[in-house]
Order: structure tokens, then sequence, then C-alpha cells
């Protein structure tokens, strides 16, 4: 069996808020607990990844995860400062540390964070689950926040395997 670590990337206050709250926030918000129960049941480490930068400073409120999928004493939250969350931080470090080979990816935002990810992780030579229905976005002026999100569901089918929540629920049922 694959040594598998949940990643959930950007998952922030900032992402909902009310005025411009990210594409199907309950959606997205409802699957992350799925997999997170999942995950814990499960025995797979759970990497949160939290992002900094002008509009995200470190220890406000903007900044911090959302308190509906608040990581454990157990879980690993790395800090980054660019859309690649392995570029200047010790994610890699610590996955290696737990011996994971496969990362579940989930988080926002499809076009920039949860893409580069992707690509990052499979160039370093994991092998990558994208939950397709655990990522989002918001809509640009060229494309719907869903055309994004199923445009990068079918490209990074290059770099990753794609299911769903419920398919990776019902994968680990399965198996126990």
């Amino acid at each position: 069996m694959k040594n598998s670590a949940l990643l959930i990337i950007d998952v922030q206050n900032e992402m909902f808020l009310e005025e411009n709250p990210v594409f199907h926030s309950e959606k997205l918000l409802h699957n992350l607990k799925q997999l997170i129960n999942n995950a814990r049941s499960n025995g797979v480490p759970i990497f949160y990844i939290q992002h900094n930068d002008s509009s995200l400073q470190n220890g406000t409120e903007l900044w911090k995860i959302h308190p509906e999928i608040s990581p454990s004493s157990s879980d690993i939250t790395i800090q980054k400062t660019t859309p690649d969350s392995f570029h200047r931080t010790n994610l890699y470090e610590e996955l290696m540390k737990q011996n994971i080979n496969h990362l579940i990816i989930t988080g926002i935002q499809s076009e920039i964070c949860i893409d580069t990810t992707c690509r990052r992780a499979f160039s370093l030579g994991y092998d990558i689950t994208l939950v397709t229905d655990a990522h989002s976005t918001w809509s640009s002026s060229e494309l719907s926040a869903q055309q994004i999100i199923n445009h990068h569901n079918q490209v990074l089918r290059w770099f990753a395997e794609t299911k769903e929540t419920k398919e990776i629920i019902r994968k680990n049922e399965d198996n126990n």
C-alpha cells in the first residue's frame, strides 16, 4: 500500500469572505471534512499548507485555516509564500521523514497553487491523486470557476490520478 498524505492547500478564512467566497465554498468544505475524517480514521497524515503574503499576513484572522477544517495537534502545517507548496518550504523534508510517496491534493486555487503543487510533486517523483471535487477557485473575466476547475481536472491528469471524494472514501472502506 502507498504511504499517502492528504495535502490541504490554502483553505484559509480570506477565501470564504461573504463578499467574494471561493466557488462552491460549502461543497468544498463538506468534501474536505469527509477527506479529513477518512484520513484520520485510516492513519493518513494530514498536511495543511498555509499561504503568507500581503493580504494573508501571518497571525491575522484572514490568514488562519478555516475553522470547519482546523488542524489537530497531530497534523503538520507548512508555511509558503509562492504558489508552489515545495518552494522554500520544509514540505519535502517533512514528507521524507514519514516516507510518504503518494499525495492526495486538495484546496484552493485550482489554476495557481493546486496546479503548481501538482506539477512540482510529479517532478519530484510522487504519485498524486487530485481530488476533482475538493479544489476550487473564482471566476475570471474569461472563464467561470467551474470551467477553470474542469479544465484543470483534465490537464492535471497528465500528472495525477483524478478521483472524486466519494471514490477515495469508498476505496479506503473497501481496503478495511
